[in-house]
């Protein structure tokens, strides 16, 4: 039982100085809001239709030579290309801080199942006890 009492406290030591590392920075708060904007049917649809808008007036504007990005759309890729530089490792950032979320709930979970499991050898103990007094 002293053994699995130790590990309980080496578990909420970990547990507690994961809690002081989730308060997050700015940063990674941004990251999180920006990432879940990303992901979102919103974000596709607005994209969606600014890349359409783009292209339909690049081809209309095309025909009286006044198009300010000709097909093949090279200003439009490389805007792109932008976005993705920069949303690649926002979303790593964001994914980063998940994971360790995750780590976080899968020790209180564990600290949850050894107090369960200490709890059962007691209680294991205790019919033990009852039955040789039997």
């Amino acid at each position: 039982m002293i053994k699995f009492y130790s590990i309980i406290v080496l578990m909420k030591s970990i547990i507690s100085s994961f809690f002081e590392r989730f308060s997050g920075s700015k940063g990674e708060v941004l990251a999180d809001k920006v990432t879940n904007f990303l992901g979102s049917w919103k974000f596709i649809i607005i994209q969606s239709a600014l890349l359409w808008s783009w292209m339909i007036l690049n081809i209309v504007l095309s025909k009286n030579s006044e198009a300010f990005d000709p097909y093949p759309f090279i200003l439009l890729n490389l805007m792109l290309s932008f976005q993705a530089a920069f949303t690649g490792p926002i979303v790593l950032m964001s994914q980063n801080r998940q994971s360790a979320k995750d780590r976080l709930a899968m020790t209180q979970d564990l600290e949850c199942d050894l107090r369960s499991e200490l709890s059962l050898m007691e209680i294991k103990a205790l019919l033990r006890r009852i039955n040789e007094k039997l």
